[in-house]
């Protein structure tokens, strides 16, 4: 049970890290032109459309990275004792 609490965290924390990363890249490199931009982008933008889709346009502002990284810290509160 030790191991799948432990993978579950790491797994929540890289995730985390992930989506910390696509904002800043979003600020960086809009265009995604480099291949690590890229690769972020490609690894997120699963996580962020279904979000997008349910939230109301803000203009400017995407606030899908918040709500997930907003979700991601209670599964990590729920499986952290």
């Amino acid at each position: 049970m030790v191991f799948v609490r432990n993978f579950v965290e790491i797994l929540v924390l890289v995730l985390w890290l992930l989506v910390v990363g696509r904002v800043l890249v979003s600020w960086v490199d809009p265009m995604a032109r480099n291949s690590v931009s890229r690769y972020v982008v490609a690894v997120t933008e699963p996580m962020l459309a279904p979000i997008r889709r349910v939230l109301p346009r803000t203009g400017m502002m995407d606030f899908s990275p918040l709500i997930l990284m907003l979700g991601l810290g209670v599964l990590l509160r729920l499986v952290s004792p």
